[in-house]
């Protein structure tokens, strides 16, 4: 096994060696396994600094934004916890390339950091919350406001006119706010609440042929008990694919 590939299966390996080479006066580029598309690297090159998920996930966005415009799979891009955008960033410069505007972007968000975790979810969750909770109610747990995510948006190139940024919990923003179709939905809000939600009233939009990513799943407690308990109430018979150590991911039957 190779050293690029070694640093690939260890996710956040990449970003600190990139850190201390920036810290030295160096760039380092081109860290991936030998099967990435020269692109998808430039694509998460562009993409580092707005992301918290791993060079994993980030191929996982580029390449379900692929498979959905190569195949005509309708819908929009859909994403339930934003943070500064990188990971529809990856879609949207996947997009960019193939020169498919045809899709709104659906961008579900509190843009004022993360809620409060409920009972479904680990004890460190609630004890990181309430370290970083504001007298306002809003958190500095994750916290990235709309203005930032908007122009980090913006720099891809993508119609903005197609963008929908949904602003608060999506508990009250869904279902007052829904695209018709989804090609592309991706649940990064951690918890079990936002997470069962979110599946409830998003999947059934969810085409034929389109992909759910689950950033968290194998991370926090709360969001795969509710992806376990909503496949199994709703006996939806898929494979759900490890795309790494957290995230997991399902083509729609």
């Amino acid at each position: 096994m190779s050293w690029q590939q070694q640093l690939f299966l260890r996710p956040g390996l990449v970003r600190a060696l990139r850190g201390v080479a920036r810290r030295l006066g160096f760039e380092v580029t081109g860290l991936g396994p030998h099967d990435a598309e020269p692109h998808w690297l430039e694509i998460y090159d562009r993409v580092e600094p707005f992301t918290m998920t791993s060079l994993s996930r980030v191929f996982a966005c580029i390449a379900a934004a692929e498979h959905v415009s190569k195949r005509g799979i309708e819908g929009a891009i859909v994403e339930c916890g934003v943070w500064k955008g990188g990971s529809s960033m990856a879609a949207l410069l996947a997009l960019v390339r193939r020169s498919d505007f045809s899709r709104e972007v659906w961008l579900y968000d509190t843009y004022e950091g993360m809620t409060a975790p409920g009972e479904h979810d680990a004890e460190a969750n609630k004890q990181l919350f309430a370290s970083h909770s504001r007298d306002d109610g809003s958190s500095d747990w994750c916290r990235a406001e709309l203005g930032e995510v908007f122009a980090n948006i913006e720099s891809c190139g993508y119609p903005m006119a197609q963008m929908k940024f949904i602003k608060g919990r999506v508990e009250k923003t869904i279902p007052g706010a829904l695209p018709d179709r989804i090609s592309v939905l991706r649940l990064d809000t951690d918890f079990y609440e936002s997470t069962r939600h979110e599946l409830e009233h998003l999947y059934p939009r969810l085409s034929s042929g389109g992909i759910l990513m689950i950033d968290d799943y194998g991370a926090h407690a709360g969001a795969k008990r509710a992806v376990d308990e909503f496949l199994l109430e709703e006996s939806i018979d898929v494979f759900l694919s490890r795309i790494d150590s957290s995230g997991r991911l399902l083509i729609k039957p």
